[in-house]
């Protein structure tokens, strides 16, 4: 079928448009990064991005809605090429700590510069509510959902003690690990070591707090 000028117009059968390549995503996620390392969340767009990647805009759009949900898409591929996010069960808390000290990237040589995307991902997000619901997936969700997993296998084989709350620890890591980027250090094995020897440990292992007292009704000491 000719279209006007009498351009080839390539139909699926049974009609409909046709499916984006997904051979190219690569490229354009590496695009994105590279973008973003040179030009920042603020100044890239989605037309800079597809002339990167040697893509059509349109076809970007057809497989993400916005530059948003692409950069989100885009960090996490580079996270997964760092290692995995999931640790595995070694028997005990200690040893699944240390496998997932394992698995965290030394930062070192090119990945430095990926940090300072981090960063700069970190304070568009604080302006931009549809990029900030976008990273909270690849960034937060999944390391969290891996730390809760590991706590909560802990408890299951009475490392932690019954009753012990531990919902909020992913949190306080993952927090203490975003402070030291916010600061310009990068969050390495050593420093995570210290964050799990000072403060995880002691808190999750310490027994956990019983019902308090009930005071007797009368007059206070003096």
């Amino acid at each position: 079928m000719q279209g006007p000028g009498g351009e080839a117009r390539h139909r699926r059968p049974g009609g409909g448009r046709r499916r984006f390549d997904s051979s190219r995503d690569a490229a354009i996620l590496r695009a994105a990064l590279e973008g973003l390392a040179e030009r920042g969340y603020d100044l890239l767009t989605m037309d800079e991005i597809a002339a990167r990647a040697h893509a059509g805009k349109g076809a970007l759009y057809r497989r993400w809605p916005s530059k948003a949900a692409l950069v989100s898409e885009a960090v996490l591929a580079w996270r997964e090429e760092l290692g995995p996010v999931s640790v595995p069960d070694t028997g005990s808390l200690r040893g699944d700590v240390e496998a997932a000290l394992a698995a965290v990237p030394d930062f070192s040589g090119t990945e430095q510069r990926q940090v300072a995307v981090l960063l700069g991902l970190a304070t568009a997000a604080s302006r931009d509510p549809e990029l900030g619901a976008a990273l909270s997936g690849p960034l937060v969700g999944r390391p969290r959902r891996a730390l809760a997993q590991l706590l909560e296998r802990a408890a299951a084989r009475g490392e932690i003690p019954p009753g012990r709350d531990i919902s909020l620890v992913p949190d306080v890591v993952i927090a203490m690990s975003s402070l030291r980027f916010l600061l310009g250090e990068v969050p390495d094995r050593e420093y995570l070591r210290r964050v799990f020897e000072d403060v995880v440990y002691p808190l999750v292992t310490a027994p956990a707090p019983g019902p308090q007292p009930r005071r007797r009704p009368g007059r206070a000491a003096s």
